[in-house]
């Protein structure tokens, strides 16, 4: 059975996208809210070890947007170049019924996307990682997560996409690391007690 992990950058009140989805409060030290060397470094080694990410519509449209060309761009450090190519390798799959179409090693489901994960995490192999609020609730609600890493940006926004879902019941979790990163960006992993 893989192992499914929910990561993703949230503000310190819990959101993932302040109201307009505006991610420009990013984690960054410098004024484009770009990651730190060390964070972003961190980022690539979650995708390095996992075997396959799964994406709902709308963070696909904004990794798609920039990550397929990333490593062509002339201003391109060498890291966002590694990250570039192996986000094209990676294995993917977008979840969305209102897109028709996805590239760079990615398949598209339309259908059940929880019945979908299930399958998928029933599977043999490591780990999948899965990003978007939507989707991440939806596996959240039916118990698939394993374990939860939350960057968390020292900035309030007072509302937007929050990171967690309303749940029926509350989910039991054992903090298995804890990371500061330059910023006062704080990493925090949970794992969940089944």
């Amino acid at each position: 059975m893989r192992k499914l992990i929910f990561g993703m950058n949230v503000t310190l009140d819990g959101y993932i996208a302040a109201t307009g989805d505006d991610i420009g409060w990013g984690g960054g030290e410098g004024p484009d809210s770009s990651p730190s060397d060390e964070l972003f470094q961190w980022w690539y080694e979650q995708m390095r070890a996992s075997d396959l990410s799964l994406y709902g519509r709308k963070l696909w449209e904004t990794m798609s947007s920039h990550w397929p060309t990333g490593d062509q761009q002339p201003d391109a450090t060498p890291a966002e170049i590694e990250f570039a190519r192996l986000w094209r390798d990676m294995p993917k799959v977008v979840f969305s019924s209102t897109i028709d179409k996805v590239d760079w090693n990615t398949r598209l489901v339309t259908g059940d996307a929880v019945a979908e994960i299930a399958r998928l995490r029933a599977e043999d192999g490591g780990p999948m990682d899965i990003g978007g609020a939507t989707l991440a609730g939806a596996a959240m609600r039916a118990g698939l997560i394993d374990e939860y890493a939350l960057v968390t940006v020292p900035v309030l926004v007072g509302g937007g996409t929050p990171f967690f879902t309303a749940l029926d019941s509350w989910v039991n979790l054992n903090l298995v690391e804890t990371r500061t990163f330059p910023g006062g960006v704080v990493l925090t992993r949970y794992e969940t007690r089944r």
